[in-house]
């Protein structure tokens, strides 16, 4: 990975098209070894990240996304940060119909931690601001 990807993490995504861009379907990826490190403590958080979303153009290729995960591996970010960071990275890139991503980080201090945020393209002929729904616990 270079400098540039590990800085920016979103450059690693890469796209396919839609085999069925007329059809609504659900993909849904997990991810059981995302690794991330605490800002405050420098301690490595652990968790399960599972993407979930209803393609429209664009479907995200795995290996670019498991790279884009590893891309976190030694950066100092918060659970919040991490899990709509993933989204709008994801949204940026793909333009889904409707996406999901939910980050489970490992019991550290005694207490999990889940964080969700939602993304859903405003019906054609209305705005959208392009922001997700966040909720969830920090530990």
């Amino acid at each position: 990975m270079t400098t540039r990807q590990i800085e920016s993490p979103r450059t690693i995504l890469e796209a396919f098209a839609n085999p069925k861009p007329r059809r609504d379907y659900t993909v849904e990826f997990v991810f059981p070894e995302f690794t991330s490190m605490c800002p405050v403590t420098g301690q490595p958080d652990f968790a399960t990240i599972t993407v979930t979303y209803v393609p429209d153009r664009l479907c995200v290729e795995m290996k670019s996304l498991k790279l884009y995960y590893l891309a976190y591996r030694n950066k100092g970010i918060f659970y919040e940060s991490v899990v709509n960071t993933i989204l709008d990275d994801l949204v940026a890139v793909l333009k889904p119909r409707r996406m999901t991503v939910v980050g489970q980080f490992a019991v550290r201090g005694g207490t999990a931690g889940t964080v969700t945020a939602s993304y859903e393209r405003a019906p054609s002929g209305a705005t959208s601001n392009g922001s997700g729904r966040v909720k969830g616990n920090r530990t």
